[in-house]
């Protein structure tokens, strides 16, 4: 383009002015402004609003430039103040009383004319000009333009909160900006003398006063031979104010070039135009907008829009040589998402709107390091990249494990996201179908008490990775706790030091659900947790916390097995990568454990040196179970046959003075170890092979050291909901060590001063009952009803010592295959540890998953699992 045709572009960009102990939004914009110079800055209808006013330039880098500068200036000046500008279409925090209107006689004419209307305009936005100077000229231009006018305001969207509360818009500022009678979408006019018609004959009614108070959408300028853009939320990231313009002007340039070869423009209905402004203000840059230029409306995403937008002015850009920088930037922020967005991840980590208001002042300060190399794409790619059709309508809300807080992509996670874009939604949900008719060939099946009969254990597509350094954390933290609770059980059913030396209060102990008699049948060398399966989550910032322990029946890692051979064998595509931990030896291992758990031979040998059963020869292990009515038969059955062991339920055992024995018949088979997978004291009240109960047989029998039950009776001492909040201390006394791994903040509610504190907070946390498993009993306050809450209350005051509290942890969330989409939702890692010789962490994890919307995870709760990749290093 030569430079005869090149046009100047220029903007003006209003701001907040907040408090910075508060962040309230204060009327003291004259102070700010009697420290700096009227031509750049300039008052605004409110007192709590300053404008800036940048040059007219050709060149996009230099107007970046000109408006850090005026940024930079009015921070400082601000500064001194105790102050600090926000750009934003609104603030969250604000208190409407404590403003007014700036001392102005037009300004407080409005003031009285329109009353309320003018009084809310608590809003902020940036104004883009484009030269043109021919009048009928810009009102041609002003028809071509308005068509993309949507896309831009989706773009710029910052406004979510209004007046201390999320209005669910992601540019509120619009809906209050169009409550004067003078906003919005423009008519259409011929000529610029048609239009200058229109403006008198408003002036002329009354309803406004001035020219200036025409506020279309877009518009010849007031006062500048310029086409105006007044859409727009004011942005915090200056880059987006960068792209808006340049979007702006290259649309102005083709809309001048098209009317010069004389065509016409596209001719959307009014009623239609503000329609699509409305979604694009409730949507933002994270939905779909209204396509009013295609074969007919319909919703597109955004990020699609944008594309499109890029593409029809990409001629115009070139020309400008703004191509690159307008193109990075455009992928910046869509990889980034809207201010709204990030403004709703800021609340959502601890529910405080200072943190909102810290992240608009920050934004709006933030001035890159010298050297910084402008509109190059973000250092990981935007989700547009990656996976732009399954990724389009992803939003999480807190610590999201594969889309980080810009909303790109984490880069172990690329190469899985780029596979299942490449496969599409309609190959995946056919997978979904394969695999849901293997689990029922395969009978991959759970059963939840009351229901007659069992169905799928729900498996997600979508594999969770466990980085290679956290799973390393995770590998010393759980080996430590483990070894913790295991001295604790031998102390607590020996001479239980820890309650004489008041590490844990006597009642803990002595008023736990799981203390059992049966504990002390076990010989003091024995081990009490051969496997042990410990929940645990990340919260808002993405840190490992330990959320529970289970060292009775812990479940789960058969379907981590089988969730890994499922996903191999549906999407073979998507295969584990070489550097991924293989699971092949999981059940030796697990066999491994149990041999250590015999019984010592006569003589004080090592018990994992053979028993008297088989002559000096290896131990016999059997799996011990339920039966098919156990909602977890699938996994016993697994589990035996790849261990090559036999199953056997309690009336199939026969116990006497010569040990356990699998009855077979006619045939008795001699039975060292017995794996548990049946709760103590079903097993203890069971009828045997021979009619007799088998509990007095079985404790006689273990405590003559001829069978190990394993996992051990009277463990439950160990893993109840009080004994939880004690385990950091047990690491400290028995081992000398601090602890790895964080557990959840727990109040116990048996003790009075924390019990008062539960209660006082009962809206704020989550309470759980002692002894509870599976979600049940559970009660999460923030989500609770009034009479939920009542009832929590009497029944802590009834029983204390039955209950807990926990503060709310903001669950990390993983993608998951839901109704044809990707959706954000909670997961939570149960790892499991098998103690032989020494503790050792299974190299697979059950990685388990709740429906959208819930915090619950367990399957008997509508919860799944996930394939879980740990990497060798």
């Amino acid at each position: 383009m030569s430079d005869a045709r090149m046009v100047s572009v220029g903007v003006e960009e209003e701001f907040h002015i907040l408090d910075l102990n508060t962040r309230q939004l204060v009327p003291r914009a004259e102070e700010i402004l009697a420290r700096l110079d009227g031509d750049s800055f300039s008052p605004e209808l409110l007192k709590s609003v300053v404008e800036t006013n940048s040059r007219p330039t050709l060149d996009l880098l230099a107007l970046r430039t000109n408006l850090l500068d005026l940024r930079r200036r009015l921070a400082e000046a601000a500064g001194e103040l105790g102050l600090g500008p926000a750009a934003s279409g609104t603030v969250p925090i604000l208190d409407m009383d404590a403003l007014d209107v700036s001392r102005d006689d037009r300004y407080e004419q409005m003031t009285e004319d329109y009353q309320i209307v003018a009084r809310e305009q608590l809003i902020c936005g940036a104004q883009v000009h484009v030269d043109v100077a021919d009048r009928d000229l810009a009102m041609a231009v002003v028809a071509w333009t308005a068509p993309w006018l949507p896309m831009l305001l989706a773009l710029s969207a910052s406004s979510p909160y209004w007046l201390g509360a999320d209005s669910g818009y992601a540019s509120m500022r619009t809906l209050v900006w169009q409550r004067w009678p003078t906003a919005g979408v423009a008519g259409s006019f011929r000529t610029a003398a048609e239009y200058d018609q229109l403006i008198a004959d408003l002036i002329k009614s009354g309803v406004i006063s001035d020219p200036g108070m025409v506020y279309f959408d877009v518009r010849p300028s007031a006062h500048l031979p310029t086409v105006e853009l007044r859409i727009c939320d004011a942005c915090p990231d200056v880059d987006n104010v960068i792209l808006i313009a340049g979007l702006f002007r290259a649309l102005v340039c083709r809309a001048v070039e098209e009317i010069a070869a004389g065509g016409q423009a596209p001719p959307p209905r009014a009623e239609l135009l503000r329609a699509a402004t409305w979604r694009a203000a409730r949507s933002g840059l994270e939905g779909d907008l209204v396509d009013i230029l295609g074969a007919g409306p319909g919703p597109v995403p955004a990020r699609a829009m944008l594309r499109r937008l890029l593409e029809e002015v990409r001629p115009q850009l070139e020309q400008y040589d703004d191509w690159e920088l307008i193109d990075n930037l455009a992928e910046q922020a869509a990889g980034r998402g809207s201010s709204a967005q990030r403004q709703r991840r800021a609340f959502a980590r601890r529910g405080l709107l200072t943190d909102v208001a810290d992240l608009i002042l920050a934004e709006t300060r933030d001035v890159p390091p010298a050297g910084a190399v402008i509109g190059v794409a973000p250092a990981v790619s935007a989700p547009d990249q990656i996976a732009p059709t399954l990724l389009e309508r992803y939003q999480p809300t807190g610590y999201d494990e594969v889309v980080d807080d810009h909303g790109a992509v984490r880069p172990q996670y690329r190469a899985v996201m780029r596979t299942l874009e490449r496969l599409g939604p309609d190959v995946l949900d056919e997978r979904v179908g394969t695999r849901e008719a293997e689990q029922h060939d395969r009978g991959i099946v759970f059963k939840v008490a009351g229901d007659e009969r069992s169905r799928p254990f729900p498996f997600d597509i979508v594999p969770r990775i466990i980085a290679a350094q956290d799973w390393a954390v995770l590998r010393s933290g759980l080996t430590q706790r483990v070894r913790a609770l295991e001295a604790f059980l031998r102390d607590v059913y020996g001479e239980r030091a820890a309650v004489a030396d008041g590490v844990v209060p006597p009642w803990v102990v002595n008023d736990a659900p799981g203390l059992r008699h049966g504990g002390r049948a076990v010989a003091d060398e024995a081990i009490r947790v051969t496997t042990a399966g410990i929940d645990l989550v990340r919260g808002a910032d993405g840190g490992w916390l330990v959320l529970e322990d289970n060292l009775r029946v812990p479940s789960g890692i058969a379907y981590a097995l089988e969730g890994r051979r499922l996903a191999e064998s549906v999407l073979p595509e998507l295969g584990p990568p070489s550097g991924i931990l293989r699971l092949d030896g999981i059940p030796a291992l697990l066999h491994e454990a149990l041999l250590a758990a015999a019984p010592a031979r006569p003589g004080g040998g090592s018990s994992t040196g053979g028993s008297r059963a088989s002559g000096g020869g290896e131990p016999v292990v059997a799996v011990l179970s339920g039966g098919p009515a156990d909602s977890a038969y699938f996994e016993h059955t697994m589990l035996a046959e790849q261990m090559g062991v036999a199953l056997v339920e309690p009336g199939e055992l026969l116990v006497d003075d010569d040990g356990a024995h699998r009855v077979d018949g006619a045939t008795r088979h001699r039975v060292d170890v017995l794996y548990r997978r049946i709760d103590e004291d079903e097993l203890f009240n069971a009828v045997g092979a021979d009619g007799a109960p088998l509990g007095p047989a079985l404790l006689r029998a273990m405590r003559a050291g001829l069978v190990s039950v394993a996992n051990a009776p009277g463990n439950g001492v160990g893993d109840d909901k009080v004994t939880y909040a004690y385990v950091p201390r047990m690491v400290t006394y028995y081992l000398g060590e601090q602890p790895v791994l964080d557990d959840v903040p727990t109040y116990v509610c048996g003790d009075p001063e924390q019990c008062e504190h539960v209660l006082a907070n009962l809206d704020q946390l989550v309470v759980k009952p002692v002894d509870g498993f599976g979600g049940a009993g559970v009660l999460i306050g923030p989500h609770a009803e009034p009479y939920q809450l009542t009832e929590a209350r009497e029944q802590i005051l009834a029983d204390p010592r039955r209950w807990i509290g926990q503060e709310v942890v903001a669950l990390s969330t993983h993608p998951t295959w839901h109704d044809s989409q990707l959706q954000p939702c909670a997961v939570d890692l149960r790892a499991f540890v098998y103690v032989g010789a020494e503790p050792v962490v299974v190299p697979a994890a059950l990685s388990r998953v709740a429906p959208p919307g819930s915090l619950i995870v367990n399957s008997s709760r509508g919860g799944g699992s996930k394939d879980t990749w740990i990497p060798r290093r």
